[in-house]
């Protein structure tokens, strides 16, 4: 029986602010060989997420907080080695809760199979993975779309916010991405098909709210929180729906964060303003990935992958994240 060498990396202390090496414990052991309906899954690539900075902290949330000890929690994909499986046998690529580490033995009904004939491995952590699943479910079922209403979505160059506004042109909505830098506005224009950029880092998000959304805003999905969702709220149509999908802005904090100031704007304009989480929609991805993978054979949906080299780096690769250097999805290549 063939044994491997696992490197992986443990939560070594809850962080202060953002996360630093130190934070981390890098262990090298053997991989466990798979028990009855267990896999061995060779990992290949892991994805970076913001919500994975969340899943350090101390004290409830919508999963379970990462103990210290534990294999740092994350979504990734990768080829099986070993099976104890009926369902999946050595050469079956799939993608799964693996973790950040080489390899993973875990049951194998946590995983899923990938055709790997109809998208890359780091698309299955993309478009056609939780980052797609999230921006699909989140725009369509919660913002409600209309075809014609104006739509604004932040983080507008991320693994989300791409998706999020392609799909709202395919719903024939008017859409307006807040993106960091030139490069970013640049690239959902006119990459990503979106009707009009701002650029947060270089103007005032409320003054080019006003100018690019005359007619004011219908559906805001927010990444990010903090000032650009209160900018937001100040341009809500009557019956406008914000979808909060994250707040980046705030994850590192050392302080509480503060709501917005004008929450009212939802009492006048009788807004709904909602939480969404991906995992309620687990039941619905195959529909999801149906529609996404037919929208990017016919070259309407696309995604741009952020791929860094090296399991090692992991500690420092996590941190684009929240300086906004990443290019897309952000995934490390072990």
């Amino acid at each position: 029986m063939t044994e491997y060498n696992n490197r992986q990396f443990r939560l070594a202390a809850r962080p202060n602010g953002l996360p630093k090496r130190s934070d981390w414990e890098f262990v090298e052991e053997p991989a466990r060989q798979p028990d009855t309906g267990e896999v061995l899954v060779k990992v290949e690539y892991i994805s970076l997420d913001p919500a994975m900075r969340g899943w350090m902290n101390e004290g409830k949330s919508y999963v379970p907080q990462v103990e210290i000890g534990d294999v740092m929690r994350a979504l990734a994909v990768g080829k099986v080695v070993s099976s104890k499986s009926e369902s999946l046998a050595p050469g079956d690529f799939v993608s799964g809760p693996f973790g950040v580490q080489a390899y993973a033995t875990i049951p194998a009904k946590q995983c899923g199979k990938l055709d790997i004939t109809v998208a890359t491995l780091p698309q299955y952590l993309n478009v056609l993975g939780m980052p797609g699943m999230t921006a699909y479910f989140g725009l369509l079922d919660v913002g409600e779309p209309k075809a014609g209403e104006t739509v604004v979505v932040s983080g507008a160059a991320g693994a989300v916010g791409a998706t999020v506004g392609q799909i709202a042109k395919i719903q024939g909505c008017r859409v307006v991405g807040i993106a960091g830098g030139a490069e970013k506005c640049r690239y959902i224009t006119e990459k990503c098909g979106f009707d009009a950029a701002i650029d947060y880092k270089a103007e005032d998000v409320a003054a080019a709210l006003k100018r690019t959304c005359p007619d004011g805003i219908d559906v805001y999905f927010d990444n990010v929180g903090g000032e650009i969702l209160e900018a937001c709220l100040a341009r809500i149509n009557l019956h406008a729906r914000i979808v909060l999908c994250g707040a980046i802005s705030q994850y590192n904090s050392t302080t509480p964060p503060k709501g917005p100031a004008n929450y009212l704007s939802l009492l006048i304009n009788r807004a709904r303003m909602q939480g969404m989480i991906v995992f309620d929609f687990a039941s619905r991805y195959q529909e999801a990935g149906r529609d996404m993978a037919g929208w990017m054979a016919a070259g309407k949906l696309h995604g741009r992958e952020d791929i860094v080299a090296g399991l090692e780096t992991f500690p420092e690769t996590l941190l684009k994240l929240f300086s906004g250097e990443n290019n897309g999805k952000l995934v490390l290549k072990v």
